[in-house]
């Protein structure tokens, strides 16, 4: 029984955080005074902080902390190289009990996955 209320709170947090978020880019359109159309993009990046924008992401150490078992599981990693969201889902998530995480560790050791805002500065 606990089990099951674990799992479904489990689920609504996913559930709502995916609910959430926008994969295309929002477009407003505003009318202004001549008759005309403006369109308004957002550029503003998702849950980002002035620390994601820094340069000088080190592919080892993205490496390292994903290897880790307790931090590479808890998607510590994926804050590291600027990608929030993700990182939220994997700590709720365990790294979908590890499977995720020996992923990242395949792509990152392959330089498939980038810091978001990027390439690294230091590469293995």
């Amino acid at each position: 029984m606990k089990i099951k209320l674990f799992l479904s709170a489990l689920m609504l947090m996913v559930g709502t955080l995916t609910a959430t978020y926008a994969s295309f880019p929002v477009q407003r359109t505003t009318p202004n005074n001549t008759n005309t159309t403006v369109v308004v993009e957002n550029q503003e990046d998702e849950l980002s902080s002035p620390a994601i924008a820094g340069d000088g992401k080190s592919q080892v150490i993205a490496l390292g902390l994903t290897l880790f078992f307790l931090v590479g599981v808890n998607g510590i990693h994926r804050f590291y190289l600027g990608y929030t969201w993700q990182g939220v889902v994997q700590l709720l998530t365990f790294g979908f009990c590890g499977i995720w995480t020996l992923i990242d560790i395949i792509r990152i050791a392959t330089d498939d996955l980038q810091p978001k805002n990027g390439s690294y500065s230091k590469k293995l």
